[in-house]
């Protein structure tokens, strides 16, 4: 059960029999990937301690305050790194500014008394089922695992994006203009997936993760959403290599930590292919 921060930190004290359980800095790396929380959180109010003292997963309850409209809101740490669903603005990390971004509809019900129930008095009616889920026909039925051109992918928006795929193809002979695979689960509504990169002949997607403008971008409920999408292409028999920046971690094995996208990435992404799909195969497809 979550705690206040004070009870929390001499809880700690008392268990390590130390006065200073968890050392400024411990976990930098781990807030590192989340700039808006680090705005957002100040130590005064908070007994002092610094957010790179507190564990991410820990159940204590944190004061913080919004850096869009000035609210102040208590939380506890996996709260807020859960916090950012699909609203991509500034304002998505206060509660306050989401609510009156999005206001929660409030809907009158009638008085007991004028509720009548169509099946009889003292009878609980049954909930509708949920509707099942309506998947895209515009899917072609290919063979799990096939690459296509889709016309329900998105259009890459990222400037980084379009420079490595100038980069990468022009480095790999490799079919460029796929930008889909058939899976067999669906993901969302659709039976297909749209890589950053598909690279067809070695069946190995290419991501690209950065935490975006405001902070929002593959942290908290989007990186639960990465992994289920790398699940998915692995399962329909392809591999994915990650490249992270912004401080994110690495979600698999294959992921590579970079600072920014240069001719040194390039390379360190082409030894990354040549792990996962042998040195010979990716080097019959250099230009």
């Amino acid at each position: 059960m979550p705690e206040r921060v004070e009870a929390w930190w001499a809880r700690r004290q008392w268990s390590k029999g130390l006065d200073v359980p968890y050392p400024v800095g411990t976990y930098r790396e781990a807030w590192a990937a989340f700039p808006a929380l680090i705005r957002q959180y100040h130590p005064e109010p908070n007994a002092g301690i610094t957010l790179t003292q507190v564990p991410p997963a820990a159940e204590v309850l944190l004061l913080w305050e919004c850096d869009s409209g000035g609210h102040r809101f208590v939380a506890t740490p996996t709260e807020q790194r859960m916090r950012s669903g699909r609203e991509r603005r500034r304002s998505a990390w206060c509660p306050e500014c989401s609510e009156a971004a999005n206001p929660t509809r409030m809907v009158a019900l009638p008085m007991r008394e004028t509720v009548t129930s169509p099946v009889g008095p003292g009878v609980l009616r049954r909930r509708r089922p949920r509707p099942k889920m309506q998947l895209c026909a515009k899917t072609p039925g290919l063979p799990v695992g096939t690459a296509f051109i889709s016309e329900c992918a998105p259009k890459p928006s990222s400037a980084v994006e379009a420079q490595m795929r100038a980069d990468l193809f022009a480095r790999l002979a490799l079919t460029p203009s796929l930008n889909a695979v058939r899976v067999q689960r669906p993901f969302f509504e659709h039976l297909e997936v749209w890589p950053d990169f598909a690279l067809t002949e070695l069946r190995v997607a290419i991501e690209y993760d950065s935490t975006g403008r405001h902070g929002l971008e593959h942290v908290g409920k989007r990186e639960q959403t990465d992994r289920r999408k790398d699940r998915v292409l692995r399962a329909a028999g392809w591999e994915v290599i990650r490249i992270r920046t912004g401080k994110l971690e690495c979600l698999g094995p294959l992921d590579l930590q970079m600072s920014t996208w240069n001719a040194k990435g390039l390379d360190h992404l082409i030894d990354g292919l040549r792990a996962v799909r042998g040195e010979l195969l990716v080097n019959a497809y250099l230009r």
